[in-house]
């Protein structure tokens, strides 16, 4: 049998994306493991999600700077990814630009998932961006994570219609469902590709 593929999850927020893929886990679907989730917001309930699995799970300290860690704790991140043999960084509602020295450290092997048709919309509530420029289709891209802000090569993408009378909750709601489906299969690939 193969070997698990051993992910290290970085998240800001709830954890909805990160909740899918150790469910999809957890059915038996992806042969991986979740060793660590890190997170920037000391109350992220992607945090306790972990805990109450038995994940390691740590808060990161973000420092200063609004956009992303200083390069000191950016290094301090990949050490405890390092020391949890991470093979794969997933980023599940990560709200930090990835710099150095984790890009070095894990060249083509940080992912992340954005909720729109990239390169359309990168940034913050990119389905409030598609609403408001009268798109007809939105949705996801998984996307290897590079240095600019959700700029980097698209691995997958899932298209959700806009409905007539969508409110940016009631397309949100729906992108999520569609990544809750995309980011589990673009993880199987790594885990048969490798």
């Amino acid at each position: 049998m193969m070997k698990k593929l051993i992910l290290g999850v970085l998240g800001s927020g709830k954890g909805s994306n990160y909740r899918a893929i150790q469910e999809a886990i957890d059915r038996g679907e992806l042969n991986a493991e979740v060793r660590i989730v890190l997170s920037d917001v000391e109350s992220a309930g992607i945090l306790g999600f972990a805990r109450d699995r038995g994940i390691r799970a740590e808060f990161i300290a973000p420092g200063t700077l609004r956009s992303r860690l200083d390069p000191e704790t950016e290094a301090k991140v990949v050490k405890l990814l390092q020391g949890a043999q991470v093979d794969l960084v997933v980023l599940a509602g990560y709200m930090r630009l990835v710099k150095q020295p984790l890009l070095e450290a894990y060249p083509r092997r940080i992912i992340n998932i954005h909720p729109a048709l990239l390169p359309k919309f990168p940034g913050l509530e990119s389905w409030k961006q598609a609403l408001t420029a009268g798109e007809t289709t939105a949705g996801c891209t998984v996307h290897y994570v590079d240095a600019g802000m959700d700029t980097g090569e698209i691995l997958a993408q899932s298209e959700v219609p806009i409905l007539p009378g969508d409110t940016p909750e009631s397309l949100h709601a729906r992108i999520q469902i569609a990544e809750h489906q995309l980011y589990p299969e673009v993880i199987r690939r790594f885990t048969v590709g490798r």
